[in-house]
């Protein structure tokens, strides 16, 4: 990464270079961030299928109630799914930067927890 200390009596190559760099570092920092507000979206529509379940726990047509349930447990899913690619697409245009970001395989593997957990959910929702 190059340095961003600045001497005491920058000229404006070095001003250049700094500023640079730190605008890599925040286009970084901001696809993490958005990668981890896809993940919110996703664990919310979790617990909207779930609510959903106990909302209408009672109704006269319980399997329409589960159906609609499923459909959030999938649209997290997509959600999931479509944060990393689109994560992993910031990372490539961003890999002949010299800057260091979560890896690939760490958001992945977030996915892969989260898409079971999701799939265990609606499992449950519909043996309940």
């Amino acid at each position: 990464m190059p340095n961003t200390d600045l001497s005491d009596d920058p000229d404006s190559n070095e001003m250049s270079s700094t500023r640079t760099a730190w605008a890599e570092d925040r286009t970084m920092l901001a696809n993490e961030r958005t990668f981890a507000g896809w993940m919110r979206t996703g664990m919310a529509c979790i617990a909207l299928a779930l609510g959903l379940k106990v909302v209408f726990e009672d109704t006269n047509h319980p399997l329409i109630a589960k159906a609609v349930a499923e459909v959030f447990i999938l649209v997290a899913i997509l959600i999931f799914w479509a944060a990393v690619t689109k994560c992993r697409e910031t990372q490539k245009r961003m890999d002949h930067h010299d800057i260091h970001a979560q890896s690939h395989g760490r958001m992945t593997t977030l996915a892969i927890i989260l898409t079971g957990g999701a799939i265990a959910t609606g499992v449950i929702l519909w043996l309940l």
